[in-house]
């Protein structure tokens, strides 16, 4: 059977679950924060996590996800 040639090796999907990951987390950092009714003001919106933390891992994710697509896998065999 014929070696089969994919654009993406283990290691790049392992990459790219691991930038998933990261993002859905970041995101998830971010979200909540509203009111108990609805309309009065909650100052927990802008507290460190959601306007610190969660951007970071987020852009961390992204980036690690670009290095995962153009992350060339080392081949071990001999051709």
């Amino acid at each position: 059977m014929a070696k089969r040639d994919f654009a993406f090796g283990k290691e790049n999907f392992i990459l790219i679950a691991v930038a998933i990951a990261f993002i859905v987390i970041g995101f998830v950092l971010m979200g909540g924060g509203a009111s108990e009714d609805g309309v009065s003001f909650n100052p927990e919106i802008f507290s460190a996590r959601r306007i610190v933390v969660a951007p970071v891992i987020t852009v961390i994710g992204f980036v690690a996800m670009i290095y995962a697509i153009v992350h060339k896998p080392k081949n071990n065999e001999q051709e």
